[in-house]
């Protein structure tokens, strides 16, 4: 149902059975599919894709121009995958030319209240932000990361895997898969050790937890330089992706890391 109060686009494209809901504005060749709600007076920006059975609450804003100084309006998008909830006054911005031209957001996410998705952001499934965490421009997250509320992560940083990130914190670098980041003592994200009880939950067996804190020991708690420890762990450490995934993630910093 349409409510007759919503201003639509006539280049926008929705399927049958979406909904939207009273005084919501779908701008310039958006494109939602089917299942999909848009609650009362949220806002769907120019150049904006939204998959199958999202839940857009009312007063969100999905696709609006970037915040970028630099940005000229130049044709951008959004690209939000399935089953997403995008709650009261979320704000997820599209990308910017110079950038990926495109915020891309996959499937299974939970947007709490007052959170933020800048420009170029790139989002995984199966993540949740809650009230007001905040992503600068060209951040990653990847699959199954816990944002805590105020969490604000500066641009350019990478958040791992099923990374949990306690609420407040200030992340300013690359956190790797597995951890978790609290806020430290010098108003800086530090590493407190693997997320146990979120890998336990997610079904990552005994073994794999194991290996996982055998390497954690290696790289925070031996007393070597990061080198040295990453040859430590190839040796000591085989025939475990989720390792090699650890070590890889680590290799490919280029922003610098988060340390416990």
């Amino acid at each position: 149902m349409i409510h007759p109060t919503a201003i639509i686009d006539s280049t926008a494209h929705l399927a049958s059975d979406v909904e939207v809901g009273p005084y919501a504005i779908i701008g310039k060749y958006v494109t939602i599919g089917k299942g999909t709600s848009v609650g009362a007076h949220s806002f769907i920006g120019d150049w904006t894709e939204i998959g199958e059975d999202n839940k857009i609450f009312h007063m969100a804003s999905v696709g609006p121009a970037s915040q970028d100084l630099k940005y000229r309006g130049e044709e951008c998008w959004t690209r939000i995958g399935d089953n997403n909830l995008i709650r009261e006054f979320a704000t997820i911005h599209r990308g910017t030319v110079t950038g990926l031209s495109e915020t891309v957001i996959g499937n299974g996410n939970l947007f709490m209240a007052y959170s933020h998705v800048a420009h170029d952001c790139r989002i995984g499934n199966n993540v949740v932000m809650a009230n007001a965490a905040t992503l600068a421009g060209h951040v990653t997250v990847e699959d199954y990361v816990i944002l805590g509320g105020l969490v604000a992560v500066h641009q350019f940083t990478t958040i791992g895997a099923h990374v949990m990130a306690g609420g407040g914190s200030l992340i300013g670098l690359d956190v790797p898969p597995y951890m978790i980041a609290t806020l430290g003592d010098k108003r800086e994200s530090k590493l407190r050790g693997l997320n146990l009880i979120g890998l336990k939950r997610r079904g990552f067996s005994d073994e794999t937890i194991s290996l996982l804190k055998k390497a954690y020991k290696i790289l925070y708690m031996a007393g070597l330089k990061q080198a040295e420890a990453i040859v430590r762990i190839k040796t000591e450490i085989t025939d475990c992706p989720e390792v090699d995934y650890l070590v890889s993630f680590i290799e490919r910093s280029e922003r610098g890391l988060c340390r416990g």
